[in-house]
């Protein structure tokens, strides 16, 4: 279960995009939002776009692994059987979520969770970012501009971090983290059997 989190304008769904376009053995988790759909996003692809009602009905049933109130605005949550899933057929998940649903999948899944939090180089480069978007109001942006320093502040939770000054650089590193955690001993399923084959 690879976390990528960041604050907004950070990178972490453009990094995401390109990992989801170059790496066939992962998926991404779909999340289930309460927010409205923006241009181009697609139901299912993106987000599961449902309503507050049905949101909670999910949640009351057990169908969600994480979920969280974003910005005191929208609600985002992780549907269970997506990930179920995909984890026993041997793929990995990545989970494009802030530090609140690190912090949930960290502690239902804590040696399954890889997590990596992705900083700016810089204030002003976030906020040229989040303008340059152009898909949000000038009060959306200073609310997520306002929301920003909080999640920085929980960079420490993170097991990894990398300040994205170049998106190939970054992404290059997120890769070798990848590689990384699937070489771990712990996660080879199969090795055992394997290596008891390597007899004289």
């Amino acid at each position: 279960m690879l976390v990528l989190a960041s604050p907004p304008g950070g990178g972490k769904t453009t990094i995401s995009r390109e990992l989801m376009r170059t790496d066939t053995q992962t998926i991404v988790s779909v999340s289930a939002t309460t927010r409205a759909k923006r241009p181009g996003e697609v139901e299912g692809t993106h987000y599961y776009f449902v309503t507050r009602e049905k949101f909670k009905q999910m949640v009351d049933n057990g169908e969600m692994l994480e979920h969280a109130l974003v910005y005191n605005n929208n609600y985002y949550g992780t549907p269970k059987a997506p990930v179920e899933k995909a984890l026993s057929e041997g793929r990995d998940v990545l989970f494009d979520v802030d530090w609140q649903g690190n912090r949930k999948l960290s502690e239902i899944a804590r040696k399954d969770v890889v997590s990596i939090f992705i900083l700016p180089p810089s204030w002003a480069e976030l906020e040229r970012r989040l303008h340059a978007r152009g898909q949000d109001s000038e009060e959306e942006i200073t609310r997520r501009l306002g929301m920003a320093s909080e999640e920085i502040a929980h960079y420490k939770e993170f097991e990894y971090v990398i300040v994205n000054n170049n998106l190939e650089d970054s992404l290059r590193v997120v890769r070798g983290i990848l590689d990384s955690e699937r070489s771990k001993r712990t996660r080879l399923l199969n090795v055992d059997d394997f290596v008891k084959t390597l007899k004289p």
